[in-house]
C-alpha cells in the first residue's frame, strides 16, 4: 500500500517547526507530534520542493538554485533556495562490463540536461582468447613435430574421447571416500592416456576429442557459468588453467605419435563455457603451421565428421538430449547423412556409460575418469571411472575400441 503524502501546507508547517527548534528536527516532530521517522520523510520532501531555504542543505542534497529580492537600498530583503538531491561523483564501469550505449536527454537549444549510460558484463571468452593470443605471440608454431609413426592404415580412424575430466576439481578424501586435487588429476590422466594410446591400433587418422567440462570452473569465479552452482576447486585459477593447458598439449603429442593425421576438438561443456573455448584458441596457436596436427576452432556447442560410411556427431550434452542429436545429424548434414552408413553420437555431461540406438544412429557417454566431487558423492553416484578409443574402419564401421579404467 502506497504511503500517503503530506501536503504542502503540512510541509510548511513542519519548516515553521525547524525555524522554532533552530533546525532540530526531534523538537520539531514532537512539536507537530509526528513520529521522527515521518519528520525526516517530510523533511526530505520540502527539501526537494525548495521549502528548505539552506536551513539546512540536508547530506545527500545540493542547492540548485538561488533567488533574492532586494529593497530600495539593494539589500536582500527575501531569499529562495532550491534544494535538489546532490549528482554522484565521476560515473566508472563497473568491474567485468563494458559500455553497451549512451542515450542523452536535449534541451530547446541541443544542450545535454540528462545522460545515460548503459552497460553489460563483457565477454570473459573474448577477453581470455586476447590474453591467451598475446601470451602465444613468440610461441605460435613452436611445437616440436612427433615423429611420423609407421605402417598407419588409412582406412582406419580412432577417437580418442575425453569427457567430463574436471580438471581443476577437489575431493576430500573423509567426505568423498578419495582425495582428489591438480596434482593427482595431472598425474592420473597423464598416465592413463599414455596406456591407451600404447593399446591402440596404429591408424592413419585419429581424432582427440573432448566432450566438455574439461575444465572444472569456467574462471575464478569458481562458480558454474549459468547456473552460479559454488565448485569444491584446488587452486587458483590461473594455476589449474596452466596445468590443464599442459596436459591437452601432452595428449595431442602422445597421439600424434602414433596416428598420422590428428584433429583437435574441444567441446564447451556446463562448466567451462569459455575456458575450452580459449583452450582451443591456445591449442590452435601452438600447433600452428603443423602438417599432421589440426585445431578444429569452431565456435559451435555441436561436432561433426564424416569418415567414409561413418558419420560421427558430438556435444557434451547439457543443451540438448540424445535423440535430438541422433535427428540433427540429419538436419544438419543430409549430404554427409546420404552418404553414410554408421552414425554413431557421442556424448559426455552424465559421467557413465550408456548407449541405445535412436533410428539408425548409435547415442552413447561414456565415464567421466574425475573423482567424485561432495555434490556427486552425495548424491549417490557411483559409476566407474575410464578413458575410451575407439577405432572406425571407413567402410565396415566400427571394428573395436580399447579402455583403460581409473582404479
Amino acid at each position: 500500500m502506497a504511503m500517503p503524502q503530506p501536503s504542502d501546507d503540512e510541509l510548511a508547517r513542519l519548516v515553521a517547526a525547524l525555524d522554532a527548534a533552530q533546525g532540530v528536527l526531534s523538537h520539531a516532530a514532537k512539536a507537530l507530534e509526528l513520529p521522527d521517522t515521518t519528520a525526516r520523510r517530510w523533511r526530505e520532501m520540502a527539501a526537494r520542493r525548495g521549502m528548505l531555504g539552506t536551513k539546512p542543505i540536508l547530506p545527500g542534497f545540493e542547492i540548485s538554485r538561488a533567488s533574492a529580492e532586494l529593497d530600495e537600498a539593494g539589500n536582500v530583503h527575501r531569499q529562495w533556495v532550491t534544494q535538489k538531491p546532490e549528482r554522484g561523483g565521476p560515473f566508472s564501469l563497473p568491474e567485468g562490463h563494458v559500455v553497451k550505449g549512451v542515450s542523452a536527454l536535449l534541451d530547446a537549444d541541443g544542450r545535454v540536461s540528462a545522460q545515460w549510460v548503459k552497460t553489460r558484463e563483457g565477454d570473459a571468452a573474448l577477453d581470455n582468447i586476447e590474453a591467451i593470443k598475446e601470451a602465444f605471440s613468440d610461441l605460435k608454431g613452436l611445437a616440436k613435430l612427433p615423429s611420423l609413426p609407421k605402417d598407419a592404415d588409412d582406412d582406419l580412424l580412432t577417437v580418442y574421447a575425453l569427457p567430463d575430466l574436471h580438471i581443476g576439481g577437489r575431493s576430500w578424501g573423509e567426505e568423498c571416500g578419495e582425495d582428489w586435487d591438480l596434482d593427482i588429476a595431472c598425474d592420473t590422466y597423464r598416465g592413463a592416456i599414455a596406456d591407451l594410446v600404447s593399446q591402440s591400433r596404429t591408424t592413419r587418422h585419429a581424432i582427440v576429442l573432448g566432450l566438455g567440462d574439461y575444465f572444472h570452473m569456467n574462471d575464478r569465479t569458481n562458480m558454474t557459468p549459468r547456473s552460479g552452482h559454488i565448485l569444491d576447486v584446488d587452486g587458483r585459477w590461473p594455476k589449474v588453467y596452466r596445468a590443464g593447458a599442459k596436459i591437452a598439449l601432452d595428449f595431442v603429442s602422445k597421439v600424434a605419435a602414433r596416428h598420422h593425421e590428428v584433429e583437435v576438438r574441444f567441446l564447451p561443456g556446463n562448466h567451462d563455457l569459455d575456458a575450452a573455448v580459449t583452450l582451443t584458441v591456445a591449442m590452435a596457436l601452438y600447433f600452428d603451421g603443423h602438417k599432421r596436427i589440426t585445431v578444429n576452432d569452431s565456435p559451435s556447442l555441436h561436432y561433426y565428421r564424416r569418415f567414409g560410411k561413418v558419420l560421427l556427431g558430438a556435444t557434451h550434452g547439457h543443451t540438448l538430449k540424445p535423440e535430438r542429436m541422433a535427428m540433427m545429424l540429419a538436419a544438419d548434414r543430409p549430404e554427409d547423412w546420404g552418404k553414410s552408413k554408421f552414425r554413431h553420437c557421442l556424448f559426455g555431461h552424465v559421467h557413465h556409460e550408456s548407449a541405445k540406438e535412436v533410428g539408425s544412429v548409435r547415442v552413447e557417454s561414456f565415464n567421466s575418469p574425475a573423482a567424485k566431487d561432495a555434490h556427486a558423492h552425495g548424491g549417490g553416484w557411483r559409476s566407474g571411472r575410464s578413458f575410451t578409443a575407439i577405432t572406425f574402419h571407413r567402410e565396415k564401421g566400427e571394428i573395436g575400441r580399447h579402455r583403460v579404467n581409473i582404479a
